[in-house]
C-alpha cells in the first residue's frame, strides 16, 4: 500500500510513527551526561532513533522512568531503516544496595543497643 504514496508522504508517515514512539518510551538510556529514548527493547539488543544518535559502544545504564533497571555493555551499533541498532554483550539488573560477600544468618538481630 505504501508502494502507491508519494515519498514525501512516505516520509512524514515515518516521521510521525518514530515521534510516536519516543513520546512513548519510558526506557531511556544514560551514558555519561547523554539521554537517549529507547524506541524498541529485546532480550540481546533495543533501537535507538538514528537521528538523535550516529554510533553508541561501551557501558550504558537503562532506566524505567526514574528507576535504575539495568547496566550494559554494547558491543556492536549499526543504522537500519532509520533506527540505531545496538546489540548487548551482557545486561546484568541494577541492585539498590551492593551485594554482601558473606553469608547472613537468618537469626541474626537487626542492630545492636550500647549498653547503658
Amino acid at each position: 500500500m505504501t508502494d502507491f504514496l508519494p515519498r514525501e508522504v512516505r516520509a512524514g508517515l515515518e516521521e510521525a510513527r518514530r515521534r510516536d514512539l519516543r513520546r512513548r518510551a519510558r526506557l531511556r538510556v544514560v551514558a555519561g551526561d547523554e539521554v537517549w529514548p529507547i524506541l524498541r527493547f529485546w532480550e540481546d539488543g533495543f533501537a535507538l532513533d538514528a537521528d538523535q544518535v550516529a554510533h553508541l559502544r561501551g557501558l550504558v545504564d537503562i532506566y524505567d522512568g526514574g528507576r535504575h533497571v539495568y547496566t550494559c555493555l554494547i558491543i556492536a551499533s549499526a543504522v537500519e531503516e532509520g533506527e540505531l541498532i545496538c546489540v548487548m554483550k551482557r545486561s546484568t539488573p541494577a541492585e539498590e544496595k551492593a551485594p554482601l560477600d558473606f553469608v547472613r544468618d537468618e537469626n541474626a538481630p537487626a542492630g545492636l543497643l550500647p549498653r547503658a
